[in-house]
């Protein structure tokens, strides 16, 4: 059975398995590629849009259309998001668009209003590198929520530039990048602006298959090796799929996936991912430990029902073995 079939069949068994709205048009939207007009996803959508996820968003979003500070925790305020990013990235992982009641529309104009100097919150400039990250990560967010916005056509012509001139041998310098970001954004410290990667490839056609392809393997392979953000790396899966920290490990698995070609580094993660699914077809990674910040792949915040685990650990695979079919031309 092919990868895709394989796929096909679990987010079918997930899709009988629960009956939350939310995870329904997860699998129909995203999962199967349907059609945002198509009359069974419309019908869906009406429940999807009064599901108990969707209203915490809505009912915790503030008057500027945030949910808090940008990408800073305030520890002095009790939120259910720890940052308006965390709650963003929330809203596209469970399916809204910008055309679902005024979540995301809001939402885009707060990003916006720090581009354009209207925002009520200042961006922090604690360092050289602060500003220009910060735009960066604004844009990426604006870029998932609706494409191609004009305004941050300049920033990300800036990172085009850097990532073209640090990759024009075809293997990373970082002598040429830091001599890149001096130039754009006249810093002058030799350590960098970190690498916007998920701004760049949102407009993928600027970046050539052979640029990709030496992003993945410079920081693809450095992540397989030493992991991100937590060192839980693919190159050392954990001996057991039931293990506290499993979870840790989807943040190198998902910043190495965003890239064309990962199976070269997530092939074994994948095999080891399907040779643990449960008698159902399913998955439960068991009790994760928390994070800092908490965890916001949750598909109901009823936290009574039994399967929740099953069903947000299902998803996230699930969500990952998706990116990866699409990025690997699996069939």
């Amino acid at each position: 059975m092919s990868l895709r079939d394989e796929f096909v069949k679990s987010a079918m068994r997930l899709y009988e398995f629960c009956e939350y709205p939310a995870v329904r048009y997860k699998i129909l939207f995203h999962f199967f590629d349907t059609p945002y007009d198509d009359r069974q996803l419309t019908e869906l959508r009406k429940d999807f849009l009064k599901s108990d996820i969707v209203e915490e968003l809505y009912r915790e979003q503030d008057i500027y259309g945030g949910w808090g500070r940008l990408h800073s925790k305030d520890y002095s305020v009790k939120a259910k998001f720890p940052t308006s990013l965390v709650a963003i990235n929330r809203c596209l992982y469970i399916g809204l668009t910008i055309e679902d009641r005024d979540i995301l529309l809001s939402a885009n104009e707060y990003l916006e209003s720090f581009l354009l100097g209207t925002s009520h919150e200042k961006l922090y400039d604690k360092n050289e590198r602060a500003i220009p990250y910060q735009k960066g990560i604004i844009c990426e967010a604006i870029e998932s929520i609706k494409p191609y916005n004009s305004l941050c056509d300049t920033t990300y012509g800036q990172w085009l530039y850097i990532v073209s001139r640090a990759y024009e041998d075809g293997e990373y310098s970082y002598e040429k990048e830091r001599a890149a970001q001096h130039e754009v954004f006249l810093t002058r410290e030799d350590r960098l602006v970190p690498m916007q990667f998920g701004l760049l490839l949102k407009r993928r056609e600027n970046i050539s298959p052979e640029l990709e392809d030496a992003l993945l393997r410079h920081h693809g392979g450095h992540a397989y090796h030493h992991g991100y953000f937590w060192d839980r790396c693919p190159a050392k899966l954990p001996d057991s799929f039931v293990y506290e920290k499993t979870r840790r490990w989807f943040h190198s698995f998902n910043y190495i996936n965003q890239f064309k070609g990962s199976r070269l580094y997530l092939a074994d993660a994948v095999d080891w991912l399907l040779s643990n699914q449960n008698a159902d077809g399913l998955w439960d990674w068991g009790p994760q430990i928390k994070d800092p910040w908490g965890y916001f792949g949750y598909f109901s915040t009823n936290r009574h029902y039994r399967h929740n685990r099953i069903v947000d650990c299902s998803m996230e695979i699930l969500n990952f073995l998706k990116n990866y079919i699409d990025n690997n031309n699996e069939i």
